[in-house]
């Protein structure tokens, strides 16, 4: 028997659709895949509730992906909702008017609950193994952060300091301005105090970055060395090399947002949020000192969700 489970997550910046089959073996078939700039961020996420045109952006995404879920009939939605939502003075409202127009039900999940799906994913991917790990998931709203391996978590914290959040309060000039790099860093260093700790008690020697802006910057090394692979096909694992990251790093800081645009292998959706988001692992890299390759995971929450939902089947 075949079953059918749709996933969405319902990010800051970004929502995500995924159809995918199980078949009898307990193997897993992607029918389709999106991803769409929502910007549920955009206009509020400073304000503390979703304004009014991103509201309508994502139930009109909503009702969408909706027809999208009828038209492969799925038995199983999952519909996660993220930092946005959780911190929004008008969050369950949203969720409400949500499940009344597409009678889709949204788990608003907790910070620690997204930290732990997004280890699930980055596992299933394939990037860690016995050495302690840091794992990073960007979003636009909150950063995850997870030590672990591949057997256990050892800690896990999500930091409301995501790259949209970032933008509304260091991108003040574009191409950006050095004191507002350094001001973004002194921020982090203040803000990821607790992280610094647990680094210090657990020593994680490679960095892992989860989807979304590691994606990005994958896509933007491969296709500057002639690599073009990428643009059909994602891989679960990559691995970006640290003077790689820092020759894409360095080209992101000096350019403005047209200048960025016509970078191969960058998206619209992340053109102006991935100078904050790569200033975050610029930090991460320097201050908790790892040398090793960036692994990059393609999974993440989604995927998390998905091999927990396969448990449950």
């Amino acid at each position: 028997m075949h079953k059918r489970i749709a996933l969405i997550d319902m990010g800051t910046n970004t929502f995500h659709l995924q159809v995918t089959e199980v078949d009898e073996q307990g193997k897993l078939h992607d029918l389709y895949k999106t991803k769409l700039p929502v910007r549920l961020g955009q206009g509020g996420i400073s304000t503390g509730a979703i304004a009014p045109e991103a509201y309508e952006r994502a139930l009109r995404t909503l009702r969408d992906f909706r027809k999208t879920i009828d038209n492969f009939d799925v038995e199983t939605v999952r519909a996660m909702a993220t930092s946005m939502v959780r911190n929004a003075s008008n969050g369950d409202d949203f969720v409400k008017d949500i499940f009344k127009q597409t009678d889709i039900q949204v788990e608003v999940i907790s910070g620690d609950r997204e930290a732990e799906l997004i280890y699930y994913g980055v596992r299933a991917a394939g990037v860690l193994d016995e050495q302690t790990a840091l794992v990073m998931d960007i979003g636009g709203g909150s950063v995850e952060f997870i030590i672990c391996n591949k057997g256990k978590i050892f800690w896990k914290r999500s930091f409301e300091v995501g790259a949209q959040r970032l933008m509304d309060m260091f991108f003040k000039q574009d191409p950006i301005p050095a004191e507002c790099v350094e001001a973004e860093k002194a921020y982090l260093q203040e803000k990821l105090q607790p992280l610094t700790e647990a680094v210090t008690k657990f020593k994680p020697t490679v960095l892992v970055g989860s989807s979304g802006t590691f994606d990005t910057l994958c896509d933007i090394d491969a296709i500057s060395k002639g690599d073009n692979s990428r643009k059909q096909n994602t891989p679960p694992a990559s691995v970006l090399a640290i003077e790689d990251f820092y020759q894409v790093h360095n080209s992101l800081l000096h350019k403005n947002r047209d200048e960025r645009l016509v970078i191969p292998g960058m998206i619209e959706m992340r053109v102006d949020m991935i100078v904050l988001a790569s200033i975050a692992v610029d930090f991460v890299l320097q201050q908790y000192q790892l040398k090793e390759k960036i692994r990059v995971s393609a999974y993440a929450l989604k995927e998390g969700v998905l091999q927990q939902a396969l448990e449950e089947m």
